[in-house]
């Protein structure tokens, strides 16, 4: 597993300033993707438990609201290991941060009975769609994208949008 990039302070990618991991990968390939560096599994930094210490000591400052993980493709078959690895590490040392991740991949249709779900609060999902692009939108870049509340989807077997 690869990633592209550590921001430490981050504005755009969820609520509040954040640090945010880029994962390395994915094959969608959305036209217009604002990501495309991140597509390409062989680019990037080799993902190891460093790079997991180190988002996590980047995360102890008080500032940090939580984690965002993006991509490339968070969820992809040879990423979601990891992806679900730093989640773990995250929840159980920040239990009252917020863990947020974007995905491709629809998450009732494919994520909601995955391990990681157990840590995220909040999922953007659905593929980027171009021709969908609604620059006003909070969180994500096309129309067809949720932002949902994972916990209480989780709970109550159904798709649960975030709302604050």
């Amino acid at each position: 597993m690869r990633y592209n990039k550590i921001r430490k302070m981050d504005i755009a990618d969820g609520p509040g300033i954040r640090v945010s991991i880029f994962m390395q990968g994915c094959t969608f390939n959305c036209k217009n993707c604002f990501n495309p560096e991140t597509h390409d599994f062989a680019g990037g930094k080799e993902f190891t438990d460093d790079t997991i210490n180190r988002v996590l000591e980047l995360c102890k400052n008080d500032t940090i609201e939580g984690l965002s993980i993006l991509g490339g493709e968070p969820m992809h078959p040879n990423n979601i290991e990891a992806t679900t690895k730093l989640a773990k590490a995250f929840k159980e040392k920040y239990p009252n941060k917020n863990l947020w991740a974007w995905t491709g991949f629809q998450f009732d249709k494919y994520l909601k009975d995955k391990e990681v779900v157990k840590y995220l609060d909040v999922v953007v999902d659905g593929q980027y769609q171009d021709e969908l692009h609604n620059p006003t939108l909070k969180w994500r870049g096309s129309e067809n994208q949720r932002v949902i509340d994972v916990q209480k989807s989780i709970a109550g077997n159904d798709v649960v949008l975030y709302c604050k």
